[in-house]
């Protein structure tokens, strides 16, 4: 179906987990008539929540499109997971709109993921309305609940209609815009806030404000697109109130949605041009830049690549430009989605959301167009378990379910582990891991053993060192000689090789290589040619090697300097092998002579707990190598404890957090920084190394 961009809404309704989100969804869909249907997520009947795990948790898992048309507009809405920990989901769909719907509980108020998904979404540079749900609810608060909101997200959130009535005794909401003469019952008088909520839109134009301020009223339109420029600026913030179970505020909800959504014209996208970075113009006729922000495997192993087109026009079938392919891209099928439903269309234009079935080489985050968007900065995943199959024989199927895992989720990491041959499957927390556990079981028919949580050490070092080692091999035949000499240098996590090499007056840098992943910077300072330049390439690779396996616990190793400053070589012996074994020994008996230490990672941690808790939170950290940070009110009698704490200590915190608070407690964690393990815990984890690669 033909539209115009200008007509196009794309909205992305997130929040914490158990505030309405899918239930006000499907009755969006329904209301509007884009479903026929009576859908229900307690019954298992929902539009969104159509995948087997959904329905069996009664929560939403992955981030589902829908779309419906209300007031000239085409609205494309994605329904995100409220659980903090499959925040990636809501962080993939927020880079393919344009505006936040963000969901809050009435009586539950600001949670983790309330605060998350606001600030996704300033991250995002998009539109943010405010959606208070569950009026219908008992011990409802209004008047604290105005207060906190303001108090957490600022004086700009503004009501712009007013419950009448709450609990069993709500009957409906009121303008605020345009109060009614008589709002019997209402929380709050709307025409006391009417007058303040007109002036916060108007000041988006001068001279609009000056008219008013003369007698003369906006007309409707101009309101609406007032409305659209003061929530792109951040000024305003609005808030609706509704009741999805008793169909309270839908109409007005719909009708806010209609008028003061952003456009795909009003938020400013950026690409990479040549090493330049241009604005991106949502306009068909401009040159394609789309991007791929979810990917989806359904039952019958069809793959979906969700596209968000930000400029130009994308056509079925056709072959198109990306970054890092020399011949383009073959386009397949392009699909209209519908929670789990798909229908086949010829185009899409900018501001459009549509799937690409069955193109195997695009990927989430993938740009489509001569020129980069910007990658999907996607949360770091933080807790690991080593992953088998209970069947023997099942290792391939494992492997490509679990292939497929990882390009639905970006925050599944999968790695092989070289040493112990194990599949190490990272994820959010615990809970996402098992989660993904279930999915392998019911969609792919493959169990698994785990073994406990692999926590993601780093091995370094903090003083120099130099050395060298002398690889001879001679049994019979052609024999095996290299002799390496190499000077080792730490460098901190936060400077990168060339600031590093600068600081230290390092003159040799033009004669390096660095490695991103590792932060490590190799140097080839050799002279007259005492180690042949056609074996370093091998002297690298056995380095990048050692480094992979580790050195004093089998951890990678990261943040250090290795300078290759002499060798010798054997005319007819030394060959790429024996260079490669004398790097990576010498690299080895160089890193125990330069004060080795591990790394640990540590998280950020957002914790709320009835005020009741807090001293529970509080006595619990430090027996966790934790510190509390900060405190503020979550409101509902909640408080949010910020906490920093070594992730080895917290990857099973959900279990001890709910035995705390009587399951009323969440939280959230992200990666920080890694830091220095205390000795005594160093050491601990050095003789588990060594007592498992004496048992393997």
């Amino acid at each position: 179906m033909a539209r115009k961009v200008e007509d196009i809404r794309n909205i992305a309704v997130c929040g914490h987990g158990s505030s309405g989100k899918t239930s006000l969804v499907d009755k969006l869909l329904v209301k509007t008539g884009a479903v026929n249907a009576n859908p229900s997520v307690d019954d298992g009947t929902s539009i969104c929540d159509f995948d087997e795990e959904e329905k069996h948790h009664k929560h939403s898992i992955e981030a589902s499109l829908t779309h419906f048309d209300y007031g000239g507009k085409h609205f494309n809405v994605i329904d995100t997971p409220g659980y903090p920990d499959l925040i990636g989901q809501t962080v993939g769909a927020l880079r393919g709109v344009d505006t936040a719907l963000i969901t809050i509980e009435a009586h539950g108020g600001i949670k983790v993921n309330t605060r998350r998904s606001w600030n996704e979404a300033e991250k995002a540079g998009l539109g943010r309305i405010l959606c208070i749900t569950k009026m219908d609810g008992d011990n409802i608060d209004f008047t604290a609940l105005m207060d906190e909101i303001r108090e957490v997200f600022g004086n700009q959130c503004a009501l712009f209609n007013v419950p009448i009535g709450q609990g069993a005794d709500l009957t409906g909401v009121a303008s605020v815009i345009d109060p009614p003469a008589s709002a019997e019952g209402a929380l709050i008088d709307p025409s006391e806030l009417s007058e303040p909520l007109m002036e916060s839109i108007i000041e988006a134009d001068e001279k609009v404000m000056e008219k008013y301020f003369e007698g003369e009223m906006p007309s409707k339109e101009m309101l609406s697109q007032l409305t659209v420029e003061a929530i792109k600026q951040g000024t305003l913030t609005p808030i609706v109130c509704i009741s999805t179970k008793n169909e309270v505020g839908l109409d007005e909800l719909l009708d806010v949605l209609q008028s003061a959504t952003l456009p795909p014209t009003a938020v400013q996208r950026t690409a990479m041009q040549e090493g330049d970075e241009i604005t991106l113009k949502a306009d068909p006729a401009a040159p394609l830049a789309a991007q791929v922000f979810k990917t989806r495997i359904d039952p019958f192993v069809q793959k979906l690549s969700f596209i968000r087109v930000f400029s130009g026009t994308l056509s079925k079938d056709s072959t198109v430009a990306s970054p890092g392919f020399r011949k383009g891209l073959k386009i397949g099928p392009l699909l209209s989605v519908q929670a789990d439903k798909t229908e086949n269309i010829d185009e899409a234009i900018a501001g459009d959301i549509v799937a690409i079935a069955k193109s195997e080489e695009l990927h989430t985050g993938m740009t489509l167009g001569e020129n980069k968007v910007p990658a999907i900065d996607f949360p770091r995943p933080m807790v690991g378990l080593a992953v088998a199959p209970k069947s023997r024989g099942d290792e391939t199927k494992l492997s490509g379910a679990l292939h497929k895992i990882t390009e639905e989720d970006s925050t599944i990491l999968l790695e092989h582990d070289q040493e112990t041959k194990e599949m190490v499957l990272t994820g959010m927390s615990e809970l996402h891991l098992t989660l993904i556990q279930e999915r392998l079981k019911r969609r792919d028919k493959v169990e698994v053993d785990t073994k406990e949580p692999k926590i993601p050490y780093r091995e370094t070092i903090q003083a120099n060192g130099d050395g060298h080692y002398r690889h001879k091999k001679q049994s019979g035949g052609a024999g095996q000689f290299g002799e390496v000499h190499i000077r080792m240098y730490p460098f901190s996590e936060d400077e990168n090789a060339e600031e590093w090499s600068t600081k230290a007056k390092f003159p040799q840098f033009k004669d390096s290589h660095y490695h991103e992943k590792s932060n490590f910077l190799w140097v080839d300072a050799i002279v007259g040619g005492s180690i042949p330049g056609n074996f370093l390439p091998a002297v690298e690779k056995g380095f990048l090697e050692r480094i992979s396996q580790g050195v004093i616990a089998g951890y990678p190793v990261q943040n250090i300097c290795v300078e290759v400053h002499f060798g010798k070589d054997h005319p007819v012996d030394s060959n790429e092998t024996a260079f490669k074994i004398a790097a990576s020994k010498c690299f080895a008996e160089v890193f125990q002579k330069s004060k080795p230490t591990l790394l640990e990672p540590v998280v950020n941690m957002h914790i709320t707990v009835p005020a009741d808790n807090v001293g529970d939170v509080s006595s619990d950290l430090p027996g966790r190598r934790g510190q509390m940070v900060g405190m503020d009110s979550a409101g509902g009698g909640m408080t949010t404890v910020e906490a920093r704490c070594p992730l080895a200590e917290v990857t099973t915190y959900a279990r001890t957090l709910s035995s705390m608070t009587g399951g009323q407690g969440s939280y959230a964690m992200e990666f920080s920084h890694y830091d220095l393990v205390p000795a005594n815990v160093q050491q601990e984890i050095v003789a588990k190394a060594k007592i498992k690669k004496d048992e393997e």
